[in-house]
C-alpha cells in the first residue's frame, strides 16, 4: 500500500476504509497514517449518509500524532504516542471525544499490527489508555469532572440530570417516572445553553438495581450532531455516573444496557466532589468489512 497525495492509503486507484461498531454504534475507519486525507465537514457528512455514503454515526481517522501537530483542537503530541484518534461526528463537526469509537479504533489499530493487544493513543480529550482482549476492549476513560445540576426537556416532560465532562460535554437525567424506552428521542432534547454553550449529549437512564459493585442500568442517548444512537461510549460513562450518585454512591461497577447491546463500567472515588476517580468503559469492538472508496466520489463530495 502506498500513500499518495491529497489521499490517505490506497489501494487499486481508491481510498481504503474500514467499517465497525461498538455495541451498533458505527463508525468509518479511514488509515490515513501521514494526514494526506483533505477531510472536509461535507466528505465526513456524505460518508456518514446511511443513503449516499457508507453510512456511521462518525469517522475515525488513523493518522500519527505527530502529523497533526497545529491542528484544530489537536493537543501537543506526547512523546512516544504514535497514533492519534481523529474523530468525526456525522454531521462533520470535530468532537472531543467517543467512548465507543475509541475501542473501534484500537481493535483497528491491534488487527492492523499498528498497535498489538492495544496501547496508548492521543485524541483531542487527552491520550487514553486501551486494552484489547478477544472481543472486549477496555479504555480507560480518565476521570469524569462533575458540574451542576441541569434540566433536559422533551416537549412538555422536564427531566432533572447533572452536567458530566468526559471529554466531551454531557447530561445525565436519572429517569425515575417511567420508561426511558417510551421517549420519543427523534428530535434534539432541550438544555440551557448557558451550561452547555457547544451542544451537549443527553442520556436517559434508569435507576441503579442493585449495588454499586455488579449492579445494572439502562440507558438511551441523543448524541450532539448525530442524534438518537444505538449506544454511546461517553455517554455510558455519563450514565454510570449519575446513576450511582443518585444512588448516594461515588464508585462501582455497573453493567449498561443500552439498544446496542451491553458495556460495563468501573469507576473509582475521586477526591472530593467536583470529579470522579479514573473510569474504564469495557465492551465489545468490532470490525466488519474492508473495501476502497471511488476516487470520483471522493472528488465530488468536496
Amino acid at each position: 500500500m502506498s500513500g499518495g497525495e491529497g489521499s490517505g492509503v490506497e489501494f487499486g486507484g481508491g481510498i481504503e476504509f474500514g467499517k465497525g461498531h461498538g455495541t451498533q454504534n458505527d463508525f468509518v475507519v479511514l488509515p490515513d497514517p501521514d494526514a494526506a486525507l483533505d477531510l472536509t465537514p461535507a466528505r465526513v457528512a456524505a460518508l456518514c449518509d446511511r443513503r449516499r455514503g457508507l453510512g456511521a454515526d462518525g469517522v475515525l481517522r488513523v493518522v500519527r500524532w505527530a502529523k497533526l501537530a497545529g491542528a484544530e483542537g489537536v493537543p501537543e503530541p506526547v512523546p512516544g504516542v504514535e497514533w492519534f484518534m481523529d474523530y468525526r461526528n456525522g454531521d462533520g463537526s470535530i468532537a472531543e471525544m467517543c467512548g465507543n469509537g475509541v475501542r473501534v479504533f484500537a481493535r483497528y489499530l491491534d488487527e492492523r499490527g499498528w498497535m498489538p493487544g492495544g496501547g496508548t493513543l492521543g485524541t483531542r480529550a487527552g491520550i487514553r489508555s486501551a486494552q484489547v482482549s478477544g472481543q472486549t476492549v477496555s479504555v480507560d476513560m480518565g476521570p469524569v469532572a462533575i458540574g451542576p445540576v441541569s434540566v433536559a426537556t422533551l416537549g412538555a416532560t422536564r427531566v432533572d440530570g447533572v452536567a458530566l465532562d468526559v471529554g466531551n460535554p454531557h447530561l445525565a437525567c436519572v429517569f425515575s417516572a417511567g420508561d426511558p424506552d417510551a421517549l420519543d428521542l427523534t428530535e434534539a432534547p432541550g438544555f440551557d445553553p448557558q451550561v452547555f454553550p457547544h451542544g451537549v449529549n443527553v442520556e436517559f437512564v434508569t435507576p441503579l438495581e442493585g449495588p454499586a459493585d455488579g449492579g445494572h442500568v439502562r440507558m438511551r442517548v441523543h448524541e450532539r450532531g448525530v442524534g438518537e444512537t444505538r449506544a454511546c461510549g461517553t455517554g455510558t460513562v455519563a450514565a454510570v455516573v449519575a446513576a450511582l450518585r443518585a444512588a448516594g454512591h461515588d464508585a462501582g461497577d455497573v453493567a449498561v444496557t443500552t439498544p446496542g447491546g451491553q458495556l460495563r463500567v468501573t469507576v473509582s472515588a475521586g477526591s472530593d466532589d467536583t470529579a470522579t476517580g479514573t473510569t474504564v468503559l469495557h465492551g465489545p469492538a468490532e470490525l466488519v468489512a474492508s473495501g476502497e472508496l471511488d476516487r470520483g466520489w471522493w472528488d465530488a463530495q468536496g
